[in-house]
């Protein structure tokens, strides 16, 4: 079985004293690909490290996360923009909006949203998108750069039937995370008329563990829990659901 983390911050703080075992475990449990989201310019130089160490199977994205939007947004921008002209990531993110712990620089997160949107579109690579407390806003921000060809990964989402409805049918795809397993997440329902071709797998750890790990450090290794969860819910073989969604993965990163 093949298995894609499609979201892991494997290079964070909480891996620093495990993360050959991290790695060793995750793929002992079939995970052969581990993409990664950049946070802000302070996360650059471990996430770059880490992809180093393991070429072709840790892939580094680009981006500013919108929690990271603060007064000093435009130098972080300016950043990412250097980073993407150096040289070449599979993915803009995670870039988005975030409006459930802070609403100070909502404006702000939306001019860096806009921004990344629009230099993803430039290179032709995809975006992948963290919203919380803002899914219309995000579903509407995001509508007119998938009109000129913008695709891209609304990662972790637990959002309604209508929001998965309207994020496929611009062409997007739904990450799908550790929400599946809670037993009031709503996922399963939100995904009830959405077939595998459009969802991705990945474990946005250390954040999100799964059932039995929910509340507990995430790490890659738990992926295979959510594969069966998601394997349930549409009465699939899990060998399936990883070899469709691994699939979807390679085709939106190309790498």
């Amino acid at each position: 079985m093949n298995l894609i983390d499609t979201h892991c911050h494997l290079y964070s703080e909480e891996f620093k004293e495990d993360i050959k075992e991290v790695m060793k475990r995750a793929m002992d449990n079939g995970v052969s690909k581990f993409y990664l989201p950049a946070i802000d310019s302070q996360v650059i130089n471990d996430m770059l490290s880490l992809e180093l160490e393991y070429p072709g199977i840790c892939i580094a994205m680009m981006g500013l996360h919108p929690c990271y939007v603060k007064e000093n947004y435009l130098q972080e921008l300016s950043i990412v923009e250097e980073w993407l002209q150096k040289r070449s990531f599979v993915a803009v993110g995670e870039i988005g909006l975030d409006f459930y712990w802070d609403t100070s620089f909502v404006k702000e997160q939306m001019d860096a949203f806009t921004m990344q949107m629009q230099w993803a579109l430039d290179k032709q690579i995809p975006i992948v998108i963290h919203t919380r407390n803002a899914m219309d806003k995000t579903i509407q921000a995001v509508k007119p750069f998938a009109e000129k060809g913008l695709t891209g990964i609304f990662h972790c989402f637990s959002g309604s039937k209508d929001a998965a409805r309207q994020v496929v049918d611009m062409g997007f795809y739904l990450g799908i995370g550790g929400v599946i397993t809670y037993k009031n997440g709503g996922l399963p329902e939100a995904l009830e008329n959405i077939g595998l071709e459009n969802l991705v797998l990945e474990t946005d750890s250390p954040y999100l563990g799964p059932v039995p790990y929910r509340g507990k450090r995430n790490e890659s290794s738990y992926l295979p829990y959510i594969a069966a969860k998601l394997a349930e819910v549409k009465k699939l073989p899990i060998d399936e659901v990883a070899a469709i969604t691994s699939a979807n993965a390679q085709k939106i990163f190309g790498s």
